[in-house]
């Protein structure tokens, strides 16, 4: 017993290690953990023998699936999902019918399959993998971009389509004319729906919510875990893959105030156990019949991958999709899934072929889960189209105290302000590359143009108490703030300004406050070269505040003398320099009118003390410095 145990325990760490050190070095020279995972699973299996065969494991890992399939559903409210109906059912549909009947054809004719074979290996190599394809969305931050929702439509409806496909099989099989449909299974499948969607809508949100009053944190995760599990098990009693019982529970927690508990105690199981499922798919690889069929396979599976491929780009153009979108969704999805390892596997219990098909079937298979992450680059270099591609503007969750348009560097600092003191932030951006980058580090970032009136409605505008706009871009900056001075004049506007010039712009605009994007960081550049000049560091700051003083001074006089009155406010007008005082060696008073208004002049306080000192800082030979226009 002892022994068993040791060696079991010998196992999970030999996975452990193995697909630490793949997921880390594939990851590194840019090949994505979940090849490094495959790899780890063929070195520990089929090459070293250090692990036996992977079927236990595979079934465990596809827990993994499983759990991606609850998160995703807790992205998506029953209204999106209606919204993404004609990718679902129109694609998607599509895309399994068109693949399964060409491809059934092949087996058919090219082949020499009998039709029952045919149709079994045709449907399914026209299912992909949804581990592989969400996994390579995830690492690459696609998933909320068009291509990742198409992509993901097709997935859903190819795993919809598994219930039907295993339900035929016994029709398929020798003798099957005889068979009859069993009405007790389809009043199971059905009250089977029924109860999980009863459950998910009026059971769910009052059970957590009396958990998270407990405090038990264990708890929630103990209950994160049971929805999961208890909703997979139940669909797949009723005929369905476990997956998706999972995915129709995330989507009746979509709206629950515990989404983000969920999915937090969750993600931690549902990379593990993918990693796991990739190395079980590594470890299920027969090198016998590797060895007896290889021509057979290293031919089959990427001309199936190549037929699948150009199947899929022309379904995706039929539906109005566009070339680069086509492309890559074309590119992700090429690959056969794992539901084939169930389907080929039933069809040779039920006679349908024999088992060593099913075998060279299920190395067809991996293999074309092996190429993936290559055959997805390959789509990314052939298409060019980066620079057009556009996420769908997807508003769920957004309306905060603060709407921070534009997250550039200047915005992220701003952001991180912020967030630190508690302040609930709606950041709005329009780059598909910086809102992927921000995703990775936590920042949730809706997209869409600040100068669309719909796009700032939907971001929760009229919620909010303030607008931030950070946009880097002078002319974006303008365009963002005459929208929302013009259609929603109450709101509050600190805007981040370009130079001197469109400071005084935005001041004429009406905006509540604006700073110049360079002013504070060269103030501070300024005060740690003199420090380093040996000026003392108190003296540094008192220099530095009465230079800002003085030029926030000079700003109130030009915008007080009209500079940009009337209509002329979009011109190019030059604003001229004037002199500045000669520096003092200290922050000076400064002299006020009788009416409480600074004058500007400044008086030298402390001067005695310092010529006393015999370090009179003004005495340096300096020429005065004049103001730039920026």
């Amino acid at each position: 017993m002892e022994h068993g145990s040791n060696a079991i325990f010998l196992e999970v760490i030999l996975l452990l290690g193995g697909g630490i050190v793949a997921g880390t070095l594939f990851k590194r020279i840019g090949l994505g953990t979940v090849l490094g995972y495959l790899a780890a699973g063929i070195v520990l299996g089929p090459v070293l023998r250090l692990i036996g065969e992977g079927k236990e494991i595979l079934s465990v890992g596809e827990l993994g699936v499983v759990f991606l399939l609850f998160v995703i559903g807790l992205e998506l409210k029953i209204d999106r999902l209606w919204a993404m109906r004609r990718q679902i059912f129109g694609i998607g549909l599509a895309q399994v019918m068109v693949s399964g009947i060409l491809l059934a054809l092949i087996g058919r004719f090219a082949v020499g399959l009998s039709l029952s074979a045919a149709i079994v290996v045709g449907f399914g190599l026209a299912l992909s993998s949804t581990a592989f394809g969400m996994q390579l969305l995830d690492e690459a931050g696609e998933t909320n971009t068009k291509q990742g929702q198409a992509a993901f439509s097709v997935l859903l409806f190819q795993d919809l389509a598994v219930v039907p496909l295993l339900a035929v099989l016994p029709f398929l099989s020798p003798g099957g004319e005889d068979t009859r449909i069993d009405p007790q299974q389809v009043v199971l499948s059905l009250a089977a729906v029924a109860a999980l969607v009863v459950v998910g809508r009026f059971l769910l949100n009052p059970l957590f919510r009396v958990m998270a009053s407990a405090g038990a944190r264990e708890v929630m995760l103990g209950a994160a875990l049971f929805v999961v599990l208890g909703s997979a098990m139940l669909m797949q009693l009723a005929g369905f893959s476990m997956a998706m019982g999972a995915f129709i529970a995330g989507i009746f927690l979509a709206d629950s105030s515990y989404r983000h508990e969920l999915e937090a105690n969750i993600e931690p199981f549902r990379g593990l156990l993918l990693g796991l499922f990739f190395i079980g798919v590594g470890l299920s690889i027969d090198l016998k019949v590797l060895e007896n069929s290889w021509p057979i396979i290293l031919a089959v599976a990427p001309m199936m991958m190549i037929v699948k491929a150009g199947l899929i780009y022309g379904v995706c153009r039929l539906f109005g999709e566009s070339r680069g979108l086509s492309l890559r969704v074309a590119a992700l999805l090429s690959q056969a899934g794992e539901f084939g390892f169930v389907l080929f596997s039933a069809a040779a219990a039920e006679s349908i072929f024999p088992g060593e098909t099913s075998s060279v079937l299920v190395a067809i298979v991996t293999l074309s889960m092996v190429l993936t992450p290559l055959a997805t680059w390959l789509g990314r270099v052939i298409d060019r189209s980066d620079a057009e591609e556009v996420m769908d503007e997807d508003f769920d969750g957004a309306g905060s105290e603060v709407l921070l348009v534009g997250f550039s560097r200047f915005g992220q600092i701003v952001a991180q302000v912020l967030l630190s003191s508690g302040i609930d932030v709606t950041i709005l951006d329009s780059s598909v590359d910086r809102i992927r980058t921000a995703e990775r580090f936590g920042f949730r970032i809706y997209f869409g143009s600040g100068v669309r009136k719909d796009v700032l409605e939907a971001a929760g505008i009229r919620k909010a108490g303030l607008v931030a706009v950070c946009t880097n871009k002078r002319e974006t900056t303008d365009r963002v703030v005459d929208m929302i001075r013009s259609e929603f004049p109450n709101v509050r506007l600190f805007v981040r300004s370009y130079d001197r010039t469109h400071a005084l712009s935005l001041r004429a605009r009406g905006v509540d406050y604006e700073i110049r994007e360079t002013v504070e960081s060269a103030l501070s550049f300024g005060g740690a070269t003199i420090g380093a000049l040996g000026v003392e560091e108190e003296l540094a700051s008192r220099i530095v505040e009465d230079v800002r003083n003085r030029d926030n001074a000079r700003l109130k006089l030009q915008e007080a003398e009209g500079i940009y009155a009337g209509s002329d406010m979009m011109t190019t007008h030059v604003v001229t320099p004037e002199p500045l005082v000669k520096p003092r060696p200290a922050l000076h008073a400064v002299e006020k009118m009788p009416d409480g208004e600074d004058t500007g002049a400044v008086i030298d306080e402390d001067a005695p003390k310092r010529r006393r000192r015999g370090r009179l800082f003004a005495g340096r030979r300096r020429r005065p410095d004049r103001v730039a226009s920026r």
